[in-house]
């Protein structure tokens, strides 16, 4: 029999919403099949089934109308005909009579009337036609599964995933969904020797198979089922933290994991103000790209290679961090569901293997303040991150030299708890950027002025102006780089630069004097 091409309309799969029948016979689907299914597996399945559904409902349809045109077949009057070769118009026998040709032998011929009221002439009772063949296959972008997926997959995904989720009858887990109904039991006991696992691990992250065979859990049934079934008691129990990259499952005790990951800590902490963003110029726009703040709220600027230079700066020096901003943030793992993920920097020198976390929700990497010291860096230092051929690893390197005396900028507590500016000669060991650069001899002193300007709720114009104040003193020209400025502020506040720009721009007391270098105004106090 002829198969009938598949019409539909052409914004069919654009404007195509996830039904309660959908999710039925996905529910259906993973009942019968007892495999978890990720939205992107699902949501092919889902395709080839509309397909089939929408091919099955136009047959029945078409039936309705009329019987396909073969040439083969005999036909009689009145009946009504549909005409695959002319776009399925439809047409009804109005006469038949013997054919007359030599070359063929004995046929028909069909006297149609067309629905637009043409009466058109058809052979039939023909054994040899190219008719009676189905029609060559020609890939339809409308009813092409691998197309649609590539043109609307992720639309349609996200879609699928959201009406997953208020179906009380589907779990998820790492991104796979199953019914609730077919899990096997995870009991408190089999939770309990988890945890004493997990912690004799010394807080080294597990896969879900290794806590299945060393808790007792019996591998009898489905091994993705009972696998599935472990990823969901754990997470449904909050000593557990599912901590791996999207493909890798792996678990963690929450209470063993650093108190950094868990939460921001204070040097990082930012606070958000409103500012004018309109009133930044160019320079400052181009200023703010180039710095890169992962806490900036500007476009992603793709790379043209898989390595990328980033500026050290204090909070991530003092914190022992590593910035996960818009240039850097495709070169870091992801996960479908956890915010932490545990990952391995590898040192681009030495090799040395130093486990990390990646802290998506505040955007920032932890674990580095030891290679940090061991490195000799600076506030202000360069680094160089590079994509690994291995998933879930980054190469991290220092630009790191012989040590040599430099006249650094270097901060010292004043007299009155606050911080003041030298430019001293220092052993360095970095390469750095000279605006940013910052020797900190004395943490304490730091820390000390850092808690004061958060206790004393400082207001972050009244830190600038102190700043600009003192880092005015080691010029001639009392003039400041704005650069320079964001870098120093950092030291006791977290701010992005579009804020700290914008109230330089608008503050009488700041007066910009080219290039974005600025003095304090004459007999204009700081509040105004």
């Amino acid at each position: 029999m002829m198969k009938n091409p598949l019409i539909l309309p052409s914004e069919y799969w654009q404007n195509c919403t996830i039904s309660t029948q959908d999710i039925e016979f996905l529910q259906n689907y993973l009942f019968e099949t007892e495999i978890p299914l990720t939205p992107h597996e699902l949501i092919s399945i889902l395709v080839d089934e509309r397909i089939r559904f929408e091919q099955e409902a136009q047959a029945k349809a078409q039936k309705h109308r009329g019987d396909l045109f073969i040439p083969k077949e005999i036909f009689k009057i009145d009946q009504q005909l549909i005409f695959p070769a002319l776009g399925l118009k439809k047409g009804i026998v109005k006469a038949i009579r013997p054919g007359n040709n030599a070359d063929i032998g004995n046929f028909d011929v069909l006297d149609i009337l067309m629905e637009d009221g043409i009466t058109r002439y058809f052979a039939a009772s023909l054994q040899e036609h190219k008719l009676n063949l189905p029609p060559e296959e020609k890939d339809d972008p409308a009813t092409d599964s691998m197309v649609i997926l590539e043109t609307y997959g992720n639309a349609l995904e996200k879609k699928l995933d959201k009406a997953l989720k208020s179906d009380e009858n589907l779990v998820r887990i790492a991104g796979s969904w199953f019914p609730h109904a077919l899990l096997i039991d995870i009991s408190t006991g089999h939770l309990n020797l988890a945890e004493a696992v997990l912690e004799m691990n010394g807080g080294e992250p597990l896969t879900t198979t290794s806590l299945i065979e060393q808790s007792g859990v019996s591998r009898d049934s489905n091994e993705k089922l009972t696998e599935f079934s472990m990823n969901f008691a754990l997470q449904e129990d909050g000593r557990f933290d599912e901590v791996g990259a999207i493909g890798e499952v792996q678990w963690c005790l929450k209470r063993l994991e650093p108190d950094e990951v868990q939460n921001i800590p204070a040097v990082l902490n930012f606070n958000r103000i409103d500012y004018d963003r309109s009133i930044l110029n160019e320079q400052m726009l181009a200023l703010e790209a180039q710095l890169d703040d992962e806490l900036s709220e500007t476009e992603p600027r793709p790379l043209k290679s898989g390595e990328a230079v980033i500026v050290l700066t204090y909070p991530h020096w003092r914190a022992g961090t590593l910035p996960i901003s818009s240039r850097v943030e495709a070169f870091f793992p992801t996960a479908l569901e956890s915010p932490r993920i545990r990952f391995t920097i590898i040192d681009g020198k030495s090799g040395e293997r130093i486990p990390a976390w990646v802290v998506r929700n505040y955007g920032y990497v932890f674990g580095l303040r030891k290679w940090y010291e061991k490195q000799k860096l600076i506030p202000g230092a360069y680094l160089v991150v590079r994509l690994s051929k291995k998933p879930g690893e980054i190469i991290l390197e220092a630009k790191t030299h012989r040590p040599n005396r430099d006249w650094v900028r270097t901060v010292l507590a004043g007299t009155d708890g606050g911080l003041v500016f030298a430019v001293l000669k220092q052993e360095i060991t970095c390469e750095y950027n000279e605006r940013m650069a910052l020797v900190v001899p004395d943490i304490n002193a730091v820390d000390a002025a850092f808690l004061q300007v958060t206790k004393n709720h400082i207001p972050l114009q009244k830190l600038i102006h102190d700043m600009l104040r003192e880092l005015a003193k080691l010029t001639p020209q009392g003039h400041v780089h704005a650069e320079e400025l964001y870098s120093a502020v950092n030291i006791l506040r977290r701010i992005p630069p579009a804020p700290l720009f914008s109230l330089l721009a608008s503050t009488k007391g700041f007066v910009h004097v080219g290039d974005l270098h600025y003095r304090l105004a004459e007999n204009i106090s700081e509040e105004e």
